[in-house]
C-alpha cells in the first residue's frame, strides 16, 4: 500500500503523457502562492509541452488566494505556501483530497542596496532602515521571517523598520526598488532567472524558523471537469515536476 500510494501519482502523470492530446479549449487554473511565482511559470511550461493541456495562472497571497476559493473562484489546484489554508479547505469540504505536501520552502534575507551585505545582525544597523516583509496574517514566508527575527532577539529592536508586503510579490517589489533596503523572500525568488544574479541574499539557518511545509489541493466543484487538475497534480509529484522544483531551490521528498 505505501508502494502504491508513493508511486501512483507518477503512474497517473506517465498516463496523461502517453494518452492525452493537445487540448487547448480546456485549461487548468492554478491558484499559485506568491512564493512559487517564478518556479510555476517553469512548471506550467513544462506540462503544456508535455500534455497538450494549457494552463492559467493566479498569483497572491496564501491567504487571498484561500478566501477567493471560499468566494467560489473558479480555481482547479491550489498550490500554497504551506499545509494550513490547503487543510482548511479540505476541511470545509472544498477539496477533493487532504493536501499533500509538494515541496519544501527556504528564507532568504535579501538586498539590492548599495553595498548591503544583508546579514540579520545588520538588520538593526542605521543603514537599513526600513525591512520588507510578506504579510504574516496572509503569508506563510513572512510569518517565517518574523521567527527568525524573534530567534535572534532582535523583532523589538527592528519591528519599527518594518514594512508589510500584501504577499511575497510585493515585498520583493519592495526591495528591488529600493523602497526597502532588504527584506525576506524565498529562495525560488532570487534563483529564478529574472533575479539571478540581482543583490546579494543569505540563508538564515533553518533551525531559526519553522520548516515551510508546503501543500497542494484540487478544488472541488460540482460544475467542472477535474481531469485536468488531476493530470497537473499528477505533474507536480513526477520527476519532471520535482526537477523544477529543486532547480528553485525547493526541498522535495523523493
Amino acid at each position: 500500500m505505501h508502494f502504491f500510494k508513493k508511486f501512483f501519482p507518477y503512474f497517473l502523470f506517465s498516463l496523461a503523457c502517453i494518452s492525452c492530446k493537445p487540448d487547448t479549449e480546456t485549461k487548468v487554473t492554478v491558484a499559485t502562492a506568491a512564493n512559487m511565482k517564478f518556479a510555476m511559470q517553469a512548471l506550467v511550461k513544462d506540462f503544456t509541452e508535455k500534455t497538450g493541456i494549457e494552463c492559467e495562472m493566479v498569483v497572491s497571497s496564501s491567504g487571498k488566494l484561500t478566501a477567493q476559493i471560499r468566494e467560489g473562484a473558479p480555481y482547479d489546484v491550489f498550490v500554497s505556501a504551506d499545509m494550513k489554508y490547503p487543510e482548511t479547505l479540505y476541511r470545509e469540504s472544498l477539496a477533493t483530497a487532504a493536501p499533500e505536501i509538494y515541496a519544501y520552502g527556504k528564507l532568504v534575507l535579501w538586498s539590492v542596496s548599495g553595498n548591503i551585505r544583508p546579514s540579520v545582525a545588520q538588520l538593526t544597523q542605521p543603514g537599513i532602515r526600513h525591512i520588507a516583509i510578506a504579510n504574516p496574517g496572509n503569508a506563510p514566508y513572512g510569518m517565517a521571517a518574523i521567527e527568525v527575527l524573534k530567534h535572534y532577539g532582535i523583532w523589538d529592536k527592528i519591528q519599527e523598520k518594518v514594512v508589510y508586503g500584501e504577499s511575497i510579490s510585493q515585498t520583493n517589489h519592495f526591495i528591488t526598488s529600493g523602497a526597502a533596503e532588504a527584506g525576506f523572500t524565498a529562495l525560488s525568488v532570487v534563483q529564478s532567472p529574472e533575479m539571478r544574479n540581482t543583490g546579494r541574499w543569505t540563508v538564515p539557518d533553518a533551525g531559526t524558523y519553522t520548516p515551510i511545509r508546503q501543500g497542494v489541493v484540487i478544488i472541488a466543484h460540482n460544475d467542472r471537469d477535474i481531469q485536468h487538475a488531476r493530470k497537473f497534480y499528477a505533474y507536480l509529484f513526477s520527476p519532471a515536476g520535482r526537477k523544477v522544483l529543486k532547480d528553485f531551490g525547493y526541498l522535495v521528498d523523493e
